[in-house]
């Protein structure tokens, strides 16, 4: 058989979502006729107010071109699938309309929320110039500060045009863009597989490391970050110059997260849709699932030297 028809759907009843050396805490398998209001809630709109600048953050801080609905037209649930349409259509000043889903309420409170463990997602993505579709992480609270001092975990997301590649992704740093900081891993599928068929893409987060896999296959390892909350005198993020600069080691990566699903258009990552981007463009998700580590997890493991921005690299 060919390998992409090892990843069809399945039909019936759920595979079970036994995992040796896991518990499962979570899990979402879409089989109701709607989103489960007790585990999803909806980004909405084109952008979001930054109250640590107090102004307007338009295209969600990317440029992005689409505005997020809750409608039937952006997102179903059907056949034990969750759908996320992209499309084309104007809406409120937007050319696109889409959605983005997570469990947090837009009030800022938790609908699911956890502090390491195994996060996987079973979806076919849709590629083409200008997408940007995503399944990753955000932190519950901003302990440590605005965006990405409090990190962010991407399980994937791809560029556009490549879909015959995955990418991996850690966000840290100070406050703001100027003193970010990412580390990102292309993982090439294998068996001329591409992102629309089924892959199964997942992370396990544990104190000081996280590890990165698509299908079970061990893609990439994160063991170095680092978070710093200080600001300058216009409240922009700094880099940190000495140790007591920063956060406590494994921070910002000792927190609880919460899960997005999304499919963006445009932005400075994808850049713009061409002639070629087919429309709709859909996200089709069967299953989300998580687990916690039996028997708990130790302390952090231990960051190396030279993995601080005033230590030099090895």
């Amino acid at each position: 058989m060919k390998q992409k028809d090892k990843f069809k759907p399945r039909r019936g009843a759920k595979a079970a979502a036994r995992r040796p050396g896991w518990r499962l805490t979570w899990r979402d398998e879409f089989e109701g006729d709607g989103v489960d209001p007790a585990k999803w809630d909806f980004d909405i709109g084109n952008g979001f107010f930054d109250y640590n600048s107090h102004t307007w953050i338009g295209g969600w801080g990317n440029e992005e071109l689409q505005y997020y609905t809750q409608s039937p037209t952006n997102v179903t649930v059907k056949d034990s699938l969750l759908t996320i349409r992209a499309v084309k259509e104007a809406l409120h000043g937007c050319g696109y309309t889409s959605a983005r889903l997570k469990t947090r309420r837009r009030d800022g409170s938790a609908l699911f929320a956890q502090r390491y463990g195994r996060f996987e997602f079973r979806a076919k993505v849709p590629w083409g110039k200008g997408l940007w579709p995503a399944l990753w992480m955000l932190p519950q609270t901003d302990t440590y500060g605005g965006w990405p001092a409090s990190g962010e975990i991407d399980l994937m997301e791809i560029v556009g045009e490549k879909p015959h590649e995955v990418l991996n992704s850690i966000h840290y740093g100070s406050p703001g863009t100027e003193a970010r900081r990412l580390i990102t891993h292309v993982h090439p599928l294998p068996h001329e597989s591409t992102v629309a068929d089924w892959h199964v893409y997942a992370c396990e987060w544990e104190p000081g490391e996280i590890r990165f896999y698509v299908d079970d296959e061990h893609t990439s390892t994160c063991d170095h970050w680092w978070s710093c909350s200080l600001t300058d005198d216009k409240g922009r993020g700094v880099v940190a110059r000495k140790a007591a600069d920063l956060n406590t080691w494994p921070a910002p990566f000792d927190q609880p997260f919460y899960l997005v699903m999304n499919v963006a258009v445009g932005g400075n990552f994808p850049g713009v849709p061409n002639p070629q981007t087919v429309f709709p463009a859909e996200l089709v998700v069967d299953y989300v699932r998580v687990y916690e580590k039996v028997g708990g997890y130790g302390p952090a493991k231990a960051i190396g030297k030279g993995k601080f921005p005033w230590q030099k690299k090895r």
